[in-house]
């Protein structure tokens, strides 16, 4: 999928100042690509109705078509969204991830939810901008500012509990962030051309909804190959008794949430994640799917980087054994605290330490879930917790206990802002400030709190094990040399690596066993 990227790239067009190859992006629509869903939208004058890249219906003629970055953008410019390809459940623009500019950190925190909680002045002040030079930037960026950005986020999370719900149409409207019915209604209307009445009767024929109370089961779409095997053993290393349950075909955890706890299942399966939600309030629904999303890195374009790290011939073979390797990522607030602290719990020990370390902190300080989910129980302490009662838990080094009490006093009192919208490196020379956080850490909590594409830890002891397995330089500087070849996705060979040197280590346990 790197033409994917390069559609965005390439002079060959421009929609709202944003540089887009309309003829690459033609040639995707009669392909019916769907490499290219999530990256633009398709509208077609005609009919006045937006698309993604691979509806199936006949393909529109070339001079009655007009490309969008975004839908929001389509939707300004009054088309509606198309209701057999459903333009809106699709993978999200690996754009968001992969750009460290204004837009793409803007991206981050609308879909989270942070203007339906704070407003544009909030989103603006997380960002460091003012309200005004924000919209500007967006507009000129991203063809919508960021009403009309969130806005066509709340229209898909309407979407979402119309289709998968029975609640009444008032309790939808306002789970999915509108101020009234009517404005529920209109934008409904809008945006995809029918009533919500409509919407859920045609949900009704391809499926029954949902019927469990607080409970949605959703099907989450990615960029094909995923490597879930790979994500699914990573975070069941790593997986914290009460917190969250992982097995070989599924992952469960406990998240809090902006109106309370919840819970999340994942099952992945072809073609998408099969995904579980219970939650507290409804409201929250948007904001759960964003971060399961994340946590999965589902968004991610898998060609792009198993093209460009397949080009390494000390790559080639494990690009070819595990395609679509994916970041873990986080399913954590938008301040990030537990992986924060978790990282911090983690440095210069074992990961089978660090999970006994968490445990034991998730046991004293965690708060229970009103209703346990089988085995889900307790949710991650807050920093507040931490901060307060942490002294009397925590074992170990004392310099490792004292960075995690200063980072959860600094979070707690808010000295420390810590959230997705800021960028890789100003994340990382937040972090290296504080006493206590090396230079690991901060890239650590970089590479999983905004799935940063490109960070290679290359001072990490099991990263290394990895490079030396596969013929690589086995030193940081020499391994950090080599690794420039696999810009902007050293991330991803990072994974390679972490999984070369498991592969290694249990070789030799079944050879020692």
């Amino acid at each position: 999928m790197a033409d994917s990227r390069r559609i965005r790239t390439a002079r060959g067009g421009s929609i709202d100042g944003v540089p887009l190859d309309t003829d690459r992006a033609y040639r995707a629509v009669t392909a019916r690509d769907t490499r290219f869903d999530g990256c633009f939208v398709t509208a077609v004058r005609t009919t006045g109705i937006y698309c993604r890249p691979s509806c199936p219906a006949l393909a529109p003629k070339r001079h009655n078509v007009e490309f969008f970055p975004t839908a929001a953008a389509a939707q300004q410019r009054g088309y509606r969204a198309c209701r057999r390809c459903l333009p809106d459940a699709v993978p999200g623009s690996p754009d968001w991830d992969t750009r460290a500019d204004l837009a793409a950190r803007a991206m981050r925190l609308i879909t989270d939810g942070v203007v339906e909680r704070e407003g544009v002045p909030g989103l603006a002040a997380r960002l460091g901008y003012s309200p005004r030079h924000l919209s500007r930037v967006l507009t000129a960026e991203l063809g919508a500012g960021p009403l009309a950005l969130a806005r066509a986020h709340r229209a898909q999370a309407a979407r979402l509990l119309v289709e998968s719900t029975t609640l009444g149409m008032a309790d939808v409207a306002f789970a999915a962030g509108f101020a009234s019915v009517r404005q529920f209604n209109d934008t409904v209307r809008a945006v995809y051309g029918v009533a919500p009445t409509v919407l859920r009767g045609e949900a009704r024929r391809r499926r029954q909804p949902a019927t469990t109370p607080g409970t949605i089961a959703l099907r989450l779409p990615f960029r094909p190959p995923l490597d879930a095997a790979g994500l699914l053993a990573f975070l069941a290393a790593r997986a914290v008794p009460g917190v969250e349950h992982a097995t070989a075909q599924c992952y469960a955890r406990t998240v809090r949430l902006p109106h309370g706890p919840a819970t999340v299942a994942l099952r992945p399966d072809a073609g998408h994640v099969h995904a579980v939600l219970r939650l507290t309030d409804l409201r929250d629904l948007a904001t759960a799917v964003c971060r399961t999303r994340r946590l999965l890195d589902l968004d991610a374009d898998p060609a792009a980087v198993d093209e460009a790290l397949g080009a390494d011939p000390a790559l080639a073979e494990t690009v070819r054994a595990t395609p679509g390797i994916r970041i873990p990522g986080s399913t954590d607030t938008a301040e990030g605290t537990e992986t924060l602290l978790r990282a911090v719990l983690g440095q210069q020990v074992s990961v089978a330490a660090a999970r006994t370390a968490v445990t034991r902190l998730v046991a004293a300080l965690g708060e229970r879930l009103p209703s346990p989910d089988g085995p889900l129980t307790h949710l991650f302490p807050t920093a507040e917790a931490v901060a307060e009662h942490g002294g009397e838990v925590l074992t170990g080094p004392r310099r490792r206990a004292e960075a995690v009490l200063g980072l959860a006093r600094g979070v707690a009192a808010g000295e420390l802002t810590v959230h997705i919208g800021l960028s890789g490196d100003d994340l990382a020379s937040r972090l290296t400030a504080l006493p206590g956080l090396g230079p690991w850490t901060a890239r650590y909590v970089t590479l999983r709190l905004l799935r940063a594409p490109d960070e290679l830890l290359a001072t990490d002891g099991a990263l290394r094990r990895g490079a030396a397995a596969l013929g690589l330089p086995a030193t940081p500087d020499a391994l950090a040399r080599h690794g420039r070849r696999w810009r902007p996705w050293r991330s991803y060979a990072g994974m390679h690596l972490w999984r070369a040197a498991a592969t290694v280590t249990t070789d030799l346990q079944r050879r020692t066993a």
